[in-house]
């Protein structure tokens, strides 16, 4: 198992999680991973990249999540959505073994949980915050739902993946380093206080 350096980012949808991310990588020089860990899974697997975007929407009941840390992909009577889930799971960790990295989402914090140089850290706002974030961001898509709406789907679907795959409560503070208010502090904020965290126990 590598010691390179990676940090996860979980989020609520409209925190700017996934800005957070993306410009701290920028900041440290390592590759930043999020829609990436779909197109490297699917290339891998065969399936399609429609059915992991699909993925975090249909957690099922088939499997204790237990099953789903230990690499096999081919287990008999698995379910289409374990089987995803195996996978992308398996490319979280070919991507932390090969060099340092960021990578937001898709339960990275729980499938990366036995790497030391590891900081997980949870973007969260205030409701208000959060929509006028997706009011006024181009990166939100709505799909005709109304802003509140949309919000408080993609945070049950986030809850309920992250939830049903990793056996813990998505978003709860002892399973981070930190949670961070990105609603108050700012983007830039944000990424200045992970920095300072990192910085102060990286080995």
């Amino acid at each position: 198992m590598a010691n390179n350096l990676i940090i996860t980012i979980g989020r609520q949808y409209g925190s700017g999680g996934r800005e957070i991310g993306r410009k701290l990588a920028l900041r440290l020089g390592i590759p930043f991973y999020d829609r990436e860990l779909i197109s490297r899974a699917a290339k891998k697997s065969g399936f399609s990249e429609d059915l992991f975007e699909q993925l975090d929407k249909r957690a099922t009941n088939s499997l204790l999540y237990s099953l789903t840390m230990f690499g096999s992909t081919g287990l008999n009577g698995m379910s289409l959505t374990d089987q995803l889930f195996l996978a992308q799971a398996n490319i979280i960790r070919e991507i932390a073994d090969s060099g340092p990295a960021v990578l937001v989402g898709r339960c990275a914090d729980h499938v990366l949980r036995e790497y030391e140089n590891r900081f997980d850290f949870f973007i969260t706002g205030s409701a208000d915050d959060r929509l006028q974030r997706i009011q006024t961001h181009d990166d939100y898509e709505l799909s005709g739902k109304s802003p509140r709406a949309a919000l408080e789907k993609m945070d049950k679907q986030r809850s309920t993946y992250y939830n049903y795959y990793t056996g813990k409560v998505w978003g709860k503070s002892d399973h981070y380093d930190l949670c961070i208010n990105a609603g108050r502090l700012g983007v830039e904020n944000s990424i200045e206080v992970i920095l300072a965290y990192v910085n102060a126990l990286k080995k």
